[in-house]
C-alpha cells in the first residue's frame, strides 16, 4: 500500500428508522494524472484513485468512477436512508491495486 494515504469518513451514530442521513469522507491521496512528465522527460505514470464505492449491510449505495481530472484528496458527500441497523462499509480502489477501507457503524432506533 502506499504510504500516506489515509480513509476518513463521517456517519451519524444514530438514526430513526427510515432517516435519510449525510454521509461525508475523505481520502487522502496523491494523485498523478499520467499527463506530466519527470525531470529526464518521462511520463509520470498514472496514480489515482479510480473507483469509490459504499454499501450498507451488504447492498451499494453509492458507487463512483473516476478519471484523471479528479482532483487530490477526494472529498464525497452524499446521502443514505437507514433502514435498520447496520454498518457502512466504505471501498477505495487506486490504480497500482491497492485498496483501501474505512467501515462505521449505524444504530437504528
Amino acid at each position: 500500500m502506499t504510504a500516506g494515504v489515509k480513509p476518513r469518513v463521517k456517519v451519524p451514530k444514530t438514526a430513526a428508522a427510515g432517516d435519510v442521513i449525510t454521509i461525508k469522507t475523505l481520502i487522502s491521496h496523491k494523485m498523478e494524472s499520467g499527463q506530466r512528465k519527470d525531470k529526464e522527460g518521462n511520463k509520470i505514470p498514472r496514480k489515482i484513485i479510480n473507483r469509490f464505492t459504499c454499501d450498507f449491510n451488504g447492498e451499494n449505495v453509492i458507487e463512483v468512477i473516476m478519471e484523471p481530472a479528479i482532483s487530490t484528496n477526494p472529498f464525497f458527500e452524499f446521502k443514505a436512508k437507514v433502514p435498520e441497523s447496520g454498518e457502512f462499509k466504505f471501498t477505495w480502489y487506486d490504480d497500482d491495486g491497492d485498496i483501501y477501507e474505512a467501515s462505521k457503524k449505524i444504530a437504528v432506533s
